[in-house]
């Protein structure tokens, strides 16, 4: 699947919505609201009926409730076409960093705020269940901090004024995010917005993520260490630059969780420009999955996102505030 044959194929709507039944629904048909498989039928109008039947409606032969492929999906309710959805999300899954919710609001012809709706949407899509399975053998770990430099402004606000002692300097990460990643060797990433880096709040994350079995490795830092006690656990030291060794003929570095984070930054800086920290765990999000998902074609990936819209809505009053103006 590329441009053109999404172009070709499923610019017509019945086109797409025939597509997502497929990728939705690859065992049969199932009802969003009893969960029966195989057993709905599509609904035609009658010859002589006066009243005609929307294309793509469904009818369950169990609870005999009517539906389409968008029930129960991120796409319920939504004005915006399927194939235009399609297109949204072959465009994010085949862009190495994203894609911005201005350049879709271009590219597609839907205003702004549909465009940055639909994004968040799909990021919601592909976040982790919390029943995934865990990472095992090799797992990789570090912390890293999200967020821009301060201003002019914030700087001179810092500096004491003249006659006054002079006050306590902040870290440079103080007006940052933090976020932990944790990689599999050749497998995985799960990474986390959290809201201070220390061990009780690591802890429960990577009890919950990381196979009990699995060989830790970090830097020199002493909060992961205290984290993962009792496992396995080795630790290069950047300060000495260390960032490699061998033991055992196993290498010890922390090399594939920093490249993870150069996507992510690099994706941050330069397709978003700037993330507000509310949302920057569905970012992450979006992230994991297509780094993931970094061994199959642009096509196989958008497939697999579509498979991950059922069971799942995100409404738009559930991450803008009623009195907050977009």
């Amino acid at each position: 699947m590329n441009l053109n044959s999404i172009a070709e194929k499923y610019s017509d709507p019945n086109a797409a919505r025939e597509f997502f039944e497929k990728q939705c629904w690859p065992n049969g048909t199932v009802c969003p609201f009893c969960g029966l498989v195989g057993e709905s039928y599509r609904l035609k109008a009658k010859p002589d009926s006066k009243a005609p039947v929307r294309a793509g409606v469904w009818k369950c032969g169990g609870c005999r409730k009517q539906f389409t492929v968008t029930k129960g999906t991120i796409f319920e309710d939504s004005h915006i076409p399927l194939s235009t959805w399609l297109m949204a999300i072959h465009l994010i899954c085949a862009s190495k960093k994203g894609m911005s919710a201005h350049q879709l609001h271009r590219m597609l012809g839907v205003t702004y705020k549909s465009a940055w709706f639909m994004v968040h949407r799909l990021r919601y899509a592909v976040a982790h269940s919390p029943l995934a399975e865990q990472l095992t053998g090799i797992v990789e770990m570090d912390e890293t901090y999200i967020g821009g430099k301060r201003t002019k402004k914030q700087r001179l606000a810092l500096k004491p004024k003249t006659g006054e002692r002079d006050i306590d300097q902040p870290m440079t990460t103080d007006n940052k995010q933090p976020v932990l990643a944790m990689v599999q060797r050749g497998g995985e990433v799960r990474s986390h917005h959290v809201q201070r880096v220390n061990s009780a709040n690591l802890r429960p994350i990577i009890w919950h993520d990381v196979e009990y079995g699995a060989r830790i490795m970090t830097d020199s830092g002493t909060v992961l260490h205290g984290a993962i006690h009792p496992r396995k656990h080795d630790q290069v030291n950047h300060k000495r630059e260390e960032y490699g060794r061998y033991e055992g003929g196993l290498c010890i570095s922390t090399n594939t969780v920093e490249g993870f984070f150069s996507l992510l930054k690099r994706g941050i800086i330069g397709t978003y420009h700037h993330v507000g920290s509310q949302h920057l765990h569905r970012y992450l999000s979006e992230f994991d999955f297509r780094y993931n998902t970094r061994k199959i074609t642009d096509g196989e990936r958008s497939c697999r996102l579509i498979a991950k819209t059922s069971g799942k809505r995100l409404m738009y009053k559930d991450i803008v505030p009623e009195k907050q103006a977009f």
